[in-house]
């Protein structure tokens, strides 16, 4: 355990029944950062990584769901990245559709998971991709609960915060995030945004005003894009947690995992 978790676990030990809030000023050496944005550091800043999804293109098979958590090891019931599946009702015929919604962190250029944090363990790189130092994070789930994309869990290993990197480590290898390159209808695309002839760039160029955000009322200024996004659903749908089977190779059953559909 770090001094700077020991310290806020300390902290919080202290705080009485009747107490509502930590007095962030007490963490002493864990500056207190609410509200502060510490500066960007790491990654190329030649690069500004974002992502589009074409929902013309996602048939909801959670390929890449399963990938990024083989990629990632995320514990169980733990995802960085998920295909919402709603069933809706066309009001006037009574048909019904699927609508695929991929969920993951939007590495907004407004994040207001990072202004929370009160040791500064999340900020955002240069080349725009978010990340959580799980050395400096207490667990406190301050960004969990500031995120209105729901793209962050504690990590019931480590105690810290967790979510979405674009694979960061795979992108400086020059390899593709484990979720676009198992999509097998080619839905997800990554590149750079400072370089026009980047094929996000070129989309983006192309498809203007057809490209939406989620919630962007919120201002946040996210770097995930989706096309074929129908208004209605801007704001994510609810999901129902569900028990699926997980099974070895020869059938035999190894523990049930959450997913959501």
């Amino acid at each position: 355990m770090t001094p700077t978790r020991r310290l806020f676990l300390e902290q919080m030990a202290r705080v009485t029944a009747g107490a509502a809030v930590v007095p962030l000023t007490a963490l002493g050496g864990a500056e207190a950062a609410i509200n502060r944005q510490p500066p960007r550091r790491g990654g190329d800043p030649a690069r500004h990584y974002a992502m589009l999804i074409d929902l013309r293109r996602c048939i909801g098979c959670q390929a890449c769901t399963v990938s990024c958590h083989i990629e990632n090891a995320a514990p169980m019931g733990n995802f960085r990245t998920f295909v919402s599946q709603t069933q809706v009702e066309d009001a006037e015929t009574g048909a019904l559709a699927q609508l695929m919604l991929p969920r993951l962190c939007n590495h907004c250029e407004e994040p207001p998971c990072i202004p929370v944090c009160p040791v500064q363990a999340t900020w955002k790189r240069e080349d725009g991709i978010v990340v959580v130092d799980s050395d400096r994070c207490v667990g406190c789930a301050y960004c969990v609960q500031a995120c209105p994309y729901d793209a962050r869990f504690i990590n019931e290993r480590t105690q810290t915060a967790d979510k979405c990197t674009f694979c960061a480590h795979r992108l400086e290898a020059g390899l593709l995030p484990a979720c676009v390159e198992s999509c097998v209808g080619g839905a997800r695309i990554i590149g750079d945004l400072a370089d026009p002839e980047s094929l996000i760039a070129r989309m983006i160029e192309e498809h203007g005003d057809a490209l939406m955000v989620l919630q962007p009322e919120m201002n946040t200024r996210p770097n995930v894009f989706y096309l074929g996004l129908d208004a209605r659903f801007d704001a994510r749908p609810a999901t129902t947690p569900a028990l699926r089977q997980v099974r070895d190779r020869t059938g035999q059953e190894m523990g049930v995992e959450h997913a959501r559909h």
